[in-house]
This record gives C-alpha cells, sequence and structure tokens, in this order.
C-alpha cells in the first residue's frame, strides 16, 4: 500500500503524455492487412536513455544497431519500430537495412543517426522490403504528435498476432514538479523470463542521468518483463528502450535524491502493468494466472520456483480446463531445483485451500471450478522456510495457442 501512494495513475494518459514527446504510426505494406506497421516516437530534446535486450543469442540486427545509439553517448532522440517483420537471422543485408532506416529516419527528423533507435517484430529469416520501409519512413514524420490519438496509432504499429494495444501512465510528485512515466508494449507469443517477445518503450520528463536509469530499468524489468511467461520460449528481437526527456523541471535524480522511491515506484508499476497485460494477452489465452510464492529459503528461490509453477504446461493446461489440479502445482514446485522441505508446504487456488502443511486438504470443487472459469487466476505457495517471495504472471494453454502458432507464417 505505502509503493502505491508514491504514484498516481494518469487514466487518460499515453507515452506522449511527459513533456517532450511525439509518436505516431502508419501502414507502409510490410504486413498482409492495412493495420498499421511503422511507428516511432521522438523526443524534442537529447533524452537520457537505456535499454535491456533478449538474451537470445541469435539476436536481431535491430539490438544491435539500438545498443551502438543508446551506448555511444547516452542519449537518443527517437525510436523507430516495424511490426511484420523481425529482420532476424538475416546476415549482413540484414545489419544493413536496420542501419539504413536508422539513418533513413535520423535524416527526415534532422537529428544525428547515433541518435535513434531500431526496433522490429515479426517473421524471423526473411528481408525487409526495403521499398515499403523507405516510403513508410518518408511519410511517418508528418504523423508525429502529441495527443493520445497518435500515441495509439504508435501502439497499432507495433503489434504482430497481440489482441489489444498495451499502454499506461502515472505520475509522481518529485520537488514540487509533476513527472511523468509511461509505457507501450506488445508481446503475446514467444513470451518467456529473461526477456520475452517483447518491445517495450518506456517514456518520462523526468532529469534523471543514463546510468541511473539504466540501472532502475534494470531492477524494474528484473520484477515485472522477467517474470512472464507464455510458451517457454524466448524471441530474437525482444527491447525495452526508456528515454527521459529532462523537462519536468526536477533536479537530476540519484538513488539519494528524497523522490528516488517515488521515481522508481512508478516506474516498476508501468512495467508491471504492461508484463501483465503481455501475460493477459498470450496467444489464445482466455486467463491471466498470477502464481505467489511465500516463504522460500530467498527471494531467488521463490523466483525459480515462481518461474516454474507458471511456466508449466500442465498447470497451464488445468488452468485453461477449470481443473483444480493441486497435484500439478506440487509437482512444479518440487522440480524447480530449489530447498523445499516436502512437509511444509501449503497451496491455495484463489482463497481455496487445497493443501496445509503437505497434506491434502477437503475442499468444495464446484467452488474451485466456479473460480477457475474466471479471467483472473491466483496461485499461492507457502514454503514455510523463510522470508523470501516473489510474483510471476503467465496465461492458460489453449486450444487456439496451437491454431494460432501452427499458421504464423501463413
Amino acid at each position: 500500500m505505502q509503493a502505491r501512494a508514491l504514484y498516481s495513475v494518469v487514466s487518460d494518459g499515453s507515452i506522449t503524455t511527459p513533456k517532450g514527446f511525439r509518436a505516431g504510426g502508419l501502414h507502409c505494406g510490410l504486413k498482409k492487412t492495412t493495420r498499421y506497421d511503422l511507428g516511432a516516437i521522438v523526443c524534442e530534446v537529447p533524452a537520457a536513455a537505456a535499454g535491456v535486450y533478449t538474451t537470445n543469442v541469435f539476436q536481431a540486427a535491430p539490438i544491435k544497431v539500438t545498443r551502438e545509439s543508446i551506448e555511444s553517448d547516452g542519449f537518443l532522440r527517437a525510436v523507430i519500430v516495424n511490426s511484420g517483420n523481425a529482420n532476424a537471422v538475416t546476415g549482413k543485408q540484414g545489419e544493413e537495412d536496420a542501419y539504413e532506416m536508422r539513418s533513413r529516419f535520423a535524416e527526415s527528423i534532422g537529428v544525428s543517426a547515433d541518435q535513434v533507435a531500431v526496433a522490429s517484430t515479426g517473421v524471423i529469416g526473411e528481408n525487409l522490403k526495403m521499398d515499403k520501409v523507405r516510403s513508410g519512413i518518408d511519410a511517418l514524420p508528418a504523423q508525429l504528435q502529441s495527443d493520445r490519438h497518435a500515441s495509439e496509432g504508435f501502439c497499432q504499429a507495433i503489434l504482430t498476432t497481440d489482441l489489444v494495444q498495451k499502454m499506461v501512465c502515472v505520475s509522481v510528485e518529485i520537488d514540487g514538479q509533476t513527472v511523468h512515466i509511461a509505457g507501450a508494449a506488445k508481446g503475446s507469443g514467444m513470451i518467456h523470463p529473461n526477456m520475452a517477445t517483447m518491445l517495450g518503450f518506456v517514456t518520462t520528463d523526468a532529469a534523471i542521468g543514463s546510468d541511473a536509469l539504466q540501472a532502475l530499468l534494470r531492477e524494474a524489468t528484473n520484477y515485472t518483463f522477467n517474470m512472464i511467461t507464455v510458451d517457454g520460449d524466448t524471441s530474437t528481437n525482444d527491447m525495452l528502450v526508456a528515454m527521459a526527456s529532462g523537462l519536468a523541471g526536477n533536479s537530476e535524480l540519484t538513488p539519494e535524491h528524497e523522490g528516488w522511491a517515488a521515481f522508481s515506484a512508478g516506474l516498476r508499476h508501468v512495467c508491471e502493468v504492461l508484463a501483465k497485460a503481455i501475460a493477459r494477452d498470450g496467444e489464445g489465452a482466455t486467463k491471466l494466472v498470477e502464481v505467489q510464492v511465500h516463504g522460500a529459503v530467498s527471494d531467488d528461490a521463490a523466483n525459480a520456483i515462481a518461474k516454474t509453477v507458471i511456466g508449466s504446461s500442465l498447470v497451464k493446461s488445468a488452468v485453461f480446463g477449470a481443473d483444480a489440479n493441486w497435484g500439478r502445482i506440487i509437482a512444479a514446485v518440487g522440480r524447480a531445483g530449489q530447498p523445499v522441505n516436502p512437509d511444509t508446504v501449503d497451496v491455495r487456488i484463489g482463497d481455496i485451500v487445497t493443501l496445509e502443511q503437505s497434506r491434502p486438504v477437503a475442499f468444495d470443487e464446484d467452488a474451485a471450478l466456479e473460480y477457475l472459469k474466471g479471467d483472473t487466476v491466483v496461485i499461492r505457495v507457502d514454503l514455510h522456510m523463510d522470508n523470501g517471495t516473489a510474483t510471476a504472471w503467465g496465461c492458460d494453454l489453449t486450444y487456439d495457442y496451437v491454431r494460432i502458432n501452427a499458421a504464423y507464417r501463413t
């Protein structure tokens, strides 16, 4: 409760609510439909920047370009994103195309190339249709605005199999100034801890240095985006980029600043909302599943157990079928490779106790069925060993997941 009091949710906010940002999107022809497939976020001043990237060994060309841009001096003016094509595992040509996207967009908005980040998402192993990308880049600056409609255009442009756009904004009071933190993301399949098949973008008008922003972004990622799973796969293109314009008027944030905790809480909330939205929007999913682990020997142990339970195909299938099969939960706990006392574990599905001190508890099957039919399912595991805690998010495993991924390229 205390953390929530440090920030306020801006219900009508968007990624352009923080001062200095514009965004937009358009259809350039990379997708077969008329949905937008090219978008950008632009800052009117050099923005302190930070990034977190996929752990997959096969990293797409845009990852290399974006790393290079951020590491050049820690600042960005823009990020350009396409969907419909991942530009991954495309060799030398893929790198050249990513660099051309960077330089062409930089020229179109009048900034240097090393101030632009690039992101792509879509099918792996196919070259970009650069004639369409070039035309789209040339038309994109005219679409960049600072209103919510333009932000929604950007959100549409980054989607692949997503069913919904994902955007959130909060405000915090720092040095008597209102500071905004906003985020947008895409992600639906190939979602797994340690980044997911996601693209995430955070904007803020806080004054904060690149190193401090990087530290906070990585910390927030570890508690949010690194705690979601849909299908156990990690993609080639995942990245989370944050940009801070510094236009809110606060003094620069450091760990010693009295506003540090409030800003950190706000950033973590933005990341958590986006992470849970990705998990809820998992391909074919009908339910958001939350696994809470308490009483582990450490937070790291709790983290590993929560990830194992949320990633279990058997647990996910049971949730889809509204089957209160707690045996699948306890089996996942036991194979997580972490210390567990087999005599002291409690398991709850919602508020329904199914296991207490590792002994089955008679429970109302009909009540459990009704609870599991809901669109949010919370599983609580208490090991009664120490104070380690963690929370992970995922979704159920449905017939539609197979249908969607069996025909992804067609």
